[in-house]
């Protein structure tokens, strides 16, 4: 089973620092996992991905239970052992696809009846499918089969169904898993969904939080799907502060910098995205003072590292901006170099926030990155209001404006 130990908290926010320890190893908390969907990172080996501190990733079940299958799987002795990854692993339930797939799917109460996009062919995933394929691949966590709706979805009735469903289908996953004999090396959390509906959110939290002891985490899933930011915080907000203390708390889809901060700052321990790897291979490189697009001609004859501070390989060993605007989205040595760089990135980011946590200075470092990042365009208002919150003012003896919207620079 899973070991949680709260280490520190920060005196101002809500954040806080664990160690998480499972079948795979350690792994501090608050943490970034990059997504390996299709059991590997892009780009990258896993020696790679390992050197650079990471110590979870995430494998997406809907694809690895198409290609290879759990057959060869099985075979193989698990994910762990078919793509070479020795630390720990964390599996989707495939509910995401519900969503990114939409057009593909029908949701009825037995699961979800997917059409193969390879194929054609329909394959019902139903909760204890779910569980079962995340059984074979062998995630150190693995999460329960929820019904995602996209959170800009106007249909109240649908978002209400699926909270529903979703907490009926935790029960039928925790069954499943409670007869597998899996419990002891791999950790099922639940999802709180919900979407944007306050009163929604609360009674499904209410329902995941009396089935604590069957879970060995929370997530929080149906957000980052294009919602207002003012709303996505809020959302974050109410759930940390109403999940149980003693359990990791997991805010799935998070990979922007500023929003990453944002939700550590409000209790969130683990968040996983897409974007700074599927970012690297469009050209842009992550830094502290804001992402940089190096396809642009300014970079051309820019013989400096992307981030002389950075310990990556490809800084440390002088890759220049030039010679990465020279090969950018061109050739695939490129996309490998601004990919380990946008990871060592979020893990810095993030071990950053534990030291700081650590140390009490976390307001510090807030304000330090907010003013680094966003001083030449503005604070996102919603950041301000969000770390406000949490009694920290990144106006209070600042002279940045504060602009309206996401703020976000990458676009």
């Amino acid at each position: 089973m899973a070991q949680f130990e709260l280490l520190a908290r920060c005196h101002t926010t809500r954040a806080r620092v664990s160690r998480l320890t499972l079948a795979h190893g350690i792994t501090m908390l608050p943490t970034f996992m990059p997504v390996a969907t299709q059991a590997a990172i892009k780009g990258l080996t896993p020696q790679q991905v390992e050197s650079l501190g990471v110590t979870l990733i995430l494998n997406n079940t809907y694809h690895l239970n198409l290609r290879p299958g759990t057959k060869v799987l099985s075979e193989a002795g698990g994910a762990h052992k078919f793509q070479g990854w020795n630390r720990n692993l964390l599996t989707d339930s495939g509910g995401f696809q519900l969503v990114s797939l939409s057009k593909f799917t029908t949701i009825t109460e037995e699961g979800a009846l997917f059409a193969s996009p390879f194929t054609g062919e329909p394959t019902m995933l139903t909760p204890e499918e779910s569980i079962a394929i995340q059984h074979a691949i062998g995630g150190d966590i693995i999460m329960q089969l929820d019904d995602v709706v996209s959170s800009l979805t106007p249909d109240r009735a649908r978002v209400e169904e699926a909270m529903e469903r979703t907490v009926r289908w935790l029960d039928r996953c925790i069954a499943h898993h409670d007869l597998s004999g899996k419990k002891d090396t791999q950790n099922l959390f639940a999802i709180v969904q919900g979407g944007l509906d306050l009163e929604l959110r609360d009674r499904c939290l209410m329902q995941m939080v009396e089935r604590k002891d069957k879970v060995a985490g929370f997530a929080i899933g149906g957000l980052s799907g294009g919602e207002e930011k003012d709303i996505f915080w809020r959302i974050i907000s109410q759930c940390t502060q109403k999940l149980p203390e003693d359990r990791p708390r997991y805010s799935m889809g998070i990979g922007f910098a500023e929003d990453l901060l944002v939700c550590v700052a409000l209790g969130v321990d683990m968040a996983d995205c897409v974007f700074p790897t599927r970012t690297a291979r469009f050209g842009i490189a992550l830094t502290f003072q804001g992402p940089v697009n190096l396809r642009l001609a300014k970079y051309a004859k820019d013989f400096g590292p992307i981030d002389p501070n950075c310990p990556c390989p490809t800084c440390a060993e002088g890759t220049s901006r030039a010679m990465l605007n020279h090969v950018i989205t061109r050739e695939t040595s490129a996309a490998q170099a601004v990919t380990i760089h946008n990871i060592t990135f979020q893990a810095q980011l993030m071990g950053g926030a534990r030291d700081a946590i650590l140390n009490g200075t976390f307001p510090n470092y807030l304000r330090t990155f907010f003013a680094n990042y966003f001083g030449d365009v503005g604070y996102p208002e919603w950041c301000v209001n969000a770390l406000r919150s949490v009694g920290v003012d990144l106006l209070e003896g600042s002279d940045i404006k504060v602009v309206p919207g996401t703020g976000a620079k990458w676009e």
